[in-house]
């Protein structure tokens, strides 16, 4: 966990007013679905930062940040890789493009999308819904 929280000014230099106002449209279109606990840590060596959604000890995704790009990465285990394979039709081609290029562990299927703008976000909804329902109204 980070000491200290990079501030919304911080945030917005790193990457880019652009950037940063998609970052926070993607919070906010989580948080109205989610109630979940958020966490601040250090980015590894590839990110600046990293922004966890978790609740009970298992993540639901994570944002990532660094110099003019952001991350969103999803972790399908077996059983939730059958469910995206059933909602594929429902999804758009990058997404599906995305997710088909992501690497396989042994931990689950590790998918970082890297969004520019706020087109894809119904579907990364869906895919948020496979891994846990929303719940908030």
């Amino acid at each position: 966990m980070l000491e200290k929280v990079p501030s919304a000014a911080a945030m917005a230099e790193l990457l880019g007013e652009p950037l940063f106002a998609v970052w926070q449209e993607l919070c906010a279109v989580i948080d109205a679905k989610y109630e979940m606990e958020r966490l601040w840590n250090a980015g590894g060596k590839n990110w600046d930062y990293e922004y966890k959604y978790r609740r009970g000890g298992k993540t639901l995704c994570s944002l990532y940040a660094k110099s003019g790009c952001m991350g969103f990465l999803i972790i399908f285990g077996k059983a939730e890789r059958a469910k995206v394979e059933g909602i594929r039709d429902t999804l758009s081609d990058a997404v599906c493009r995305q997710y088909d290029e992501a690497e396989t562990y042994h931990d689950g299927k590790w998918v970082m999308f890297e969004p520019t703008d706020t087109a894809r976000f119904d579907d990364y909804m869906k895919l948020l819904a496979i891994k846990r329902k929303p719940n908030r109204k």
